[in-house]
């Protein structure tokens, strides 16, 4: 553990930390037996394949093989370091750490990492808060505010603050901090002038912070206040932390609600996004002045089953339900389309909720949303009526043609079924003369796999080598090693790994055992802070429980066994010579008290001991 920690912070740390609330904030999670289950973040998941098992305060992915603990869960989904993850889970959990040294503080003061960054936005969305606060400099702010009827409640939830009407305000709080202009030259708060010195980003903007699901100021978005102003909205440009195509504005705030009601809302403005929380709509997220894209569709689908996206109904809102269907066409969760000019001649969520009728015009919109796809053919159909032959048969083979490009013929039969269907409704085709028009399309690749990962030993029938077993018996039957600790002393088992991650493993438990402590996976996970050190870990043990189903003498037996093949293997070559101290007979003699062990296994077992299934 690293010097600038006290030794009981990380346990302290962990022992408050909920691994299933501090993941359920980012997945929807349903309880299975002692375990919960969700979609994994980590690969493209269409079934629930990651579990959090509370009782070991551990997750893994029987797809993709990450896992670790409460900290590595936070370090990878964040893209962070340790240190950054516990202050987050300290800070969660009302916990005071020892502060970091001054070699380190360093690090971080003058380094443009996305932590860097994150320490320079936090800087800034104080100081806009601080502005909004002042009787003059956010008198303009406060102004705009009152004029869209934002409550005094949504500006303190979402955190509104205002830049001052002046170039140097901010750079002015800057130096006098006695920070480097450059890092918020790299947080894209402040610009360098041509002839030298600095100026502020922002400037007599309304600042909407935008946050990560941590609550992390990652970047701002801006309103101007003087109309006169170009742009009417400024967004912080991509950073480290920052990046559009897989951000939403007020996810953090709507995260929960997502889960609980199982749908998510998506609007196109900020103010859009703060109206309808300040109506009760508290399931609505915005994106950033971009198109959706797959990661928007992706973040969303770990917490719920249905998303509806709002819009206008005017030609841009087309437009917008075109893109939509190219993101979502091979996404397993269900999209409607909901248009406020069906229901409204309002043009946007804000105008329409500061009418009486407001909330239930816009609920009704919500809830009689169309099915994206039947969306799409409504407004087919319209184009279609009227054609003759020959143009029918254009547009109808420019539709297949774009539809099997993304991926009409590598769906779920059921899905294709339905559309076919719908194709020979709309031109009265019938299916072999749809079908026919499939090959000259250019399919999509169909979705891949995600990559084997070295630590995924739970797929189905996957076999361990003996050097894994060795470590994944170690890992849930620590003690083992007592009775055995010169034969594992001397097993020279290093080179015998496949990846630098499971040799890294082995070294951390060899390292325990050499300080006399028991390699239990709690143990390893309190050890190493390395994520892909931790799923090796977890992959392991859950693949020998799974194995051995969690009978401590079959575990006994095949760590033996995995000792009689190592010894068997290393000294059957006449190159091999026994290590020194040790006389060959005493070698022998070893060798042959751990080949015993072996007959002990059943005949199948000895075939292939190391087989498994993927637990159900």
């Amino acid at each position: 553990m690293s010097s600038d920690l006290r030794d009981d912070d990380k346990q302290r740390v962990r022992d408050a930390s909920n691994i299933v609330d501090i993941v359920g904030q980012h997945v929807a999670l349903r309880p299975r037996g002692r375990e919960f289950v969700g979609l994994c973040p980590f690969h493209d998941d269409h079934t629930p394949s990651m579990a959090v098992i509370p009782h070991k305060d551990i997750f893994y992915c029987h797809a993709c093989g990450t896992g670790g603990d409460v900290f590595s869960f936070v370090q990878k989904f964040h893209r962070m370091e340790f240190r950054p993850a516990l202050e987050y889970l300290a800070q969660r959990a009302g916990i005071e750490l020892k502060p970091a040294t001054a070699k380190q503080a360093a690090t971080e003061r003058d380094g443009f990492d996305s932590n860097s960054i994150a320490e320079a936005n936090g800087i800034a969305h104080i100081f806009f808060r601080a502005i909004l606060a002042h009787a003059e400099h956010g008198e303009r702010a406060r102004t705009l505010i009152d004029r869209r009827g934002i409550s005094a409640q949504m500006v303190q939830e979402f955190e509104l603050g205002a830049a001052p009407q002046r170039f140097d305000g901010f750079l002015l709080k800057v130096q006098s901090l006695a920070r480097s202009e450059e890092l918020f030259v790299a947080a894209h708060l402040l610009k360098k002038r041509d002839a030298g010195g600095f100026y502020d980003t922002f400037r007599d903007r309304l600042m909407f912070p935008i946050h990560d699901q941590m609550g992390r100021v990652i970047a701002f978005g801006a309103r101007r206040i003087d109309d006169n102003d170009q742009p009417k909205y400024l967004n912080s440009a991509e950073s480290p932390l920052f990046h559009k195509s897989d951000t939403l504005y007020g996810l953090r705030q709507a995260a929960r609600s997502i889960q609980r009601e199982g749908r998510a809302v998506i609007v196109e403005g900020y103010t859009d996004v703060i109206a309808c929380h300040q109506a009760g709509f508290t399931n609505v997220v915005g994106t950033l002045g971009t198109a959706l894209t797959i990661g928007h569709a992706r973040t969303l689908r770990r917490l719920c089953d249905e998303i509806v996206l709002l819009f206008d109904g005017d030609q841009a809102g087309t437009k917008a339900a075109d893109r939509a269907i190219d993101v979502f066409f091979n996404e397993d969760i269900d999209v409607r389309i909901a248009t406020l000019s069906s229901h409204t001649d309002a043009k946007d969520p804000d105008e329409l909720l500061a009418r009486t009728d407001g909330p239930a015009t816009l609920k009704a919109a919500l809830d009689l949303g169309t099915p994206l796809l039947e969306y799409r053919f409504d407004r087919i159909r319209l184009a279609w009526a009227g054609k003759g032959p020959s143009a029918l048969n254009k547009a109808l083979t420019e539709e297949i043609k774009h539809l099997a490009d993304l991926g009409l013929t590598n769906l779920e039969p059921r899905k294709r079924a339905l559309i076919m269907r719908r194709l020979h409704e709309i031109t009265g085709l019938d299916h072999k003369t749809l079908t026919d028009t499939l090959p000259s399309a250019r399919a999509r690749k169909p979705r891949q796999a995600p990559e084997e990962s070295a630590t995924n030993w739970s797929q189905p029938g996957r076999a361990l080598p003996a050097p894994h077993a060795l470590l994944g018996c170690l890992l849930i039957e620590p003690k083992l090693w007592r009775a055995h600790a010169q034969d594992l002393a001397l097993l020279p088992t290093g080179e015998r790994f496949d990846t630098p991650t499971i040799a890294m493993l082995a070294d951390c438990i060899m390292g325990l055992m050499r300080s006399g402590q028991d390699p239990s996976l709690e143990a390893v996970l309190d050890a190493e802070h390395r994520p892909e050190v931790q799923a090796a870990a977890i992959g392991l043990a859950t693949a020998t429980e799974t194995q051995t189903e969690r009978n401590m003498d079959r575990v006994r037996t095949l760590f033996e066994h995995c000792l009689s093949t190592l010894w068997a293997d290393h000294h059957s070559s006449p190159t091999d010579r026994p290590p020194t101290g040790d006389s060959t007979d005493a070698l022998q003699q070893r060798l042959d008290r751990l080949r015993q062990s072996r007959e002990r296994l059943p005949t199948s077992a000895r075939a292939n001991p190391w087989r498994m299934k993927r637990p159900t």
